[in-house]
């Protein structure tokens, strides 16, 4: 008698596969409008409606008129707008029966991260401006285009006549200063942890080169709070460091990653090998290698993507990420796990790893020489 066939493994469920069909009806509703989401952010702050709610701390709650001009001729325009962000916590919703006007609105936790606090005068909301430029947003409905052909040129590329994303940038003056305002708003809360939770990581570092550090910002932030590094190396390309204002301490050198990266007791580098492909990120890897010292580290502070998939805001915002870099800067750039970082490492030479999840967004890769 013949033993029982294996019963098949059971299929992975999710909250999906318990909708009615009204439901499941409902969900897809709600994404294929998704778009009107960060559009709408989008135009709230460049109506300038976070700042003038949060009013130097005040976040008093107010009505669409009090956001609008005196005389504006139909507030509800701007208060459709307000009531779709508060659904996703980016505004409170406040109501006062039997007012002229009963919605009234104030900044959440989320919406603060609209509204300057760093040094730069920099926020999310450069970031929300960044992503939605014309030129970026143009991208969008040629990414079918990267799963038919990777290995061709990315979404953005295809819609700007083969011109890539870091070239437009270096061709268009706005479009650049609104990415460093974007990248130095995310940045600056991100350096903020980092410091708090691995300022010891630093311990012994005299030269620090910061890989791809554009204006050394985030170098003179870690060189601030780590009075013995002696000396600071912004690397990046030699057009980029041209731009980057003097800093008591650091020197700017430009050259090619690719090619040579300057000596020094640890390297940083931050959302530089999300952006590339795995052999690219091997010969980066190997040059940040070869300009350390035997027990030297390399310190990447890079997105990492979980094992599994599941419906949490930081998978979300994880896997969102990955999309928007596959869109606009490399198809084959991709963010990674956790263990496929180790594994670049070890490629590349690098004999210890760890990684320490001090932000939600951002982990510290260490890999030691």
């Amino acid at each position: 008698m013949s033993s029982p066939s294996p019963s098949p493994a059971a299929e992975p469920t999710s909250a999906a596969d318990d909708l009615s069909p009204a439901e499941a009806r409902l969900a897809m509703m709600e994404l294929a409008n998704m778009i009107s989401v960060p559009m709408a952010l989008t135009a709230v702050i460049r109506l300038g409606v976070p700042a003038a709610i949060w009013a130097d701390g005040a976040n008093a709650p107010l009505p669409a008129a009090a956001l609008l001009p005196a005389g504006h001729p139909d507030p509800s325009v701007l208060e459709r707008l307000l009531r779709l962000l508060a659904s996703r916590g980016v505004f409170s919703e406040h109501t006062t029966p039997g007012t002229s006007h009963s919605r009234r609105y104030a900044l959440t936790a989320v919406g603060r991260t609209l509204v300057p606090t760093g040094p730069s005068g920099a926020s999310y909301a450069d970031y929300v401006l960044q992503h939605h430029q014309d030129a970026l947003v143009l991208a969008w409905p040629r990414l079918h285009d990267a799963v038919l052909d990777p290995a061709g040129p990315e979404p953005f590329a295809r819609a700007h006549g083969g011109v890539p994303a870091y070239a437009y940038y270096g061709q268009d003056r706005e479009a650049n200063e609104v990415m460093l305002r974007a990248m130095t708003g995310v940045s600056e809360p991100f350096m903020e942890a980092l410091l708090d939770g691995y300022g010891g990581g630093f311990e012994g570092v005299a030269t620090l080169v910061d890989v791809g550090g554009s204006s050394g910002a985030c170098l003179e932030m870690i060189m601030r709070s780590v009075p013995t590094i002696r000396e600071g190396v912004n690397f990046d390309l030699p057009d980029v460091v041209a731009a980057a204002p003097p800093i008591a301490g650091v020197r700017h050198v430009g050259g090619d990653m690719f090619k040579t990266i300057p000596s020094g007791d640890a390297i940083f580098m931050k959302w530089v090998l999300t952006t590339w492909t795995n052999d690219e990120c091997t010969v980066i890897l190997k040059n940040c290698h070869k300009a350390l010292p035997e027990g030297g580290k390399l310190i990447a502070c890079e997105p990492v993507v979980p094992e599994t998939t599941d419906s949490s805001t930081r998978t979300r915002a994880l896997l969102e990420n990955d999309i928007f870099v596959m869109t606009t800067y490399r198809t084959q750039g991709r963010e990674r796990s956790e263990e496929e970082f180790r594994q670049l490492g070890l490629t590349a030479g690098f004999s210890g790893f760890r990684a320490l999840y001090l932000d939600p967004f951002y982990a510290v890769l260490e890999y030691v020489k």
